[in-house]
């Protein structure tokens, strides 16, 4: 059952974990570790559970009637409310065009987002359960920025709209020549956007840039769908022509943030060959930040933003009042609005973040391994816009200086002529007036 205002409580009813589900998540837990270790047996479970998964929506699909007016909305794969398919969502409801369809999200955690159930036409289902799969039987569009499930097609008159989630620095799909990920082979990486691009109808791209790496990564031309490319902009984007001060005032509330220091955005990626069973990827940060504490706390303050793939626990309790875990915070348009700077290292944020005109810092620690074991990079590091740092001495300095600097000198400005030209806060209608078929 989907769940809207009227049987909300059910989110609140107290279940029991079975048996059956806590003995499966031990034994979950046990078969990462040894498919970490044998390719043989990973890709044997994984075609077994896709197999089971397949049969299983397929009589989902076949007793479940497609509703032209019934979208279906993803952050994530459920992990959070935000990017492009909220911006898209908000928008609908500021259109008429749109009053009478019925909206879907799906999260992991149903009960952490319930405001949305503020709108009454708004409904929500828990990822990975049947109410979910007939969800994604019955509604026309789904609009995602993360691969769609594996054993989940959709029917010949079902549009995926396949968002992604920024335009790449790092290689992806069937461009990366090398592959340190502890969770998947080469062939096992170019297996998914396979699949990922038999399903889509479009894929949305920020610019003729990322277009181009898009056909490449998913082998668009090889399969003859390079025309489902969308240049269209990032809707997620729109925020950051359209906020307000008002906006700003309200996030730095909301956040417990005071007045009068400046606000150091870091948002590092994740990297691909650090996993642990049970827990996911995770992030071995290398800042001291007794240290940077020491050196900036006069004048900043520090927002720690792990990547959405990232499981990592962290005291920040030992650094209350300096730095503040913002890796929940559903939006990160709002942490790029009242920050002053942003550091990160190989992560898409800057491309984005560019918009605002702000200084950039790249601390690329890790730089060599980065681009020559583990991804490698679509751009030369070159036209970045910011210094690229490596020590943490220079990370301070860089820090000292970046507001002393004119950030928004001849370089930044080639840089959004190439990436961010589409960002004039309009995309999220172009891509409902692109993709919607009654409109």
């Amino acid at each position: 059952m989907w769940i809207n205002k009227s049987n909300v409580e059910m989110l609140y009813t107290p279940k029991k974990k079975g048996f059956r589900k806590a003995a499966f998540e031990t034994v979950k837990k046990y078969a990462i570790k040894i498919a970490k270790k044998n390719d043989a047996f990973r890709k044997l479970a994984r075609k077994m559970l896709l197999n089971s998964g397949l049969k299983s929506y397929e009589q989902i699909k076949s007793c479940t009637k497609t509703d032209e007016k019934v979208i279906l909305f993803s952050t994530f794969d459920g992990r959070s409310y935000g990017d492009s398919p909220k911006a898209i969502y908000e928008y609908m409801l500021t259109d008429e065009r749109f009053k009478d369809y019925t909206f879907i999200w799906a999260f992991r955690e149903p009960r952490d987002f319930v405001f949305v159930l503020d709108n009454a036409n708004t409904y929500i289902v828990q990822t990975g359960t049947k109410d979910y799969e007939t969800a994604c039987a019955t509604a026309k569009y789904w609009f995602y920025n993360y691969r769609m499930t594996d054993h989940i097609y959709p029917k010949d008159d079902q549009v995926y709209i396949q968002l992604w989630h920024g335009t790449p620095l790092k290689r992806l799909g069937y461009d990366i020549s090398i592959s340190d990920n502890v969770m998947n082979s080469k062939s096992e990486i170019r297996d998914k956007y396979k699949t990922d691009a038999d399903k889509f109808k479009y894929i949305l791209a920020p610019s003729h840039f990322a277009a181009e790496k898009f056909i490449s990564a998913w082998n668009l031309q090889e399969i003859g769908k390079t025309d489902a490319v969308l240049e269209l902009g990032y809707p997620r984007n729109d925020f950051l022509t359209n906020y307000t001060k008002h906006d700003v005032e309200k996030i730095k509330q909301d956040l417990g943030i005071e007045e009068g220091k400046k606000i150091i955005l870091y948002a590092p990626t994740w990297r691909d060959n650090q996993h642990k069973a049970g827990i996911g990827y995770t992030y071995k940060t290398e800042v001291d930040f007794d240290r940077l504490r020491k050196e900036l706390s006069d004048e900043y303050i520090i927002l720690f933003r792990a990547h959405y793939l990232v499981a990592n626990s962290f005291n920040f309790n030992r650094y209350k009042g300096f730095l503040y875990d913002v890796s929940k915070v559903n939006d990160i348009n709002h942490l790029y609005v009242i920050s002053d700077i942003l550091v990160t290292d190989y992560s898409s944020v800057f491309f984005d973040y560019a918009n605002l005109k702000r200084p950039e810092i790249f601390y690329m620690y890790d730089l060599e391994a980065y681009g020559s074991e583990i991804r490698g990079f679509y751009i030369d590091i070159d036209e970045l816009p910011g210094p690229i740092v490596k020590t943490e001495d220079e990370l301070i300095n860089a820090i000292k200086s970046a507001q002393k600097n004119d950030a928004y000198n001849e370089k930044y400005e080639k840089f959004n002529a190439k990436f961010n030209y589409l960002d004039d806060g309009q995309a999220a209608k172009r891509v409902a007036e692109a993709v919607i078929e009654e409109l």
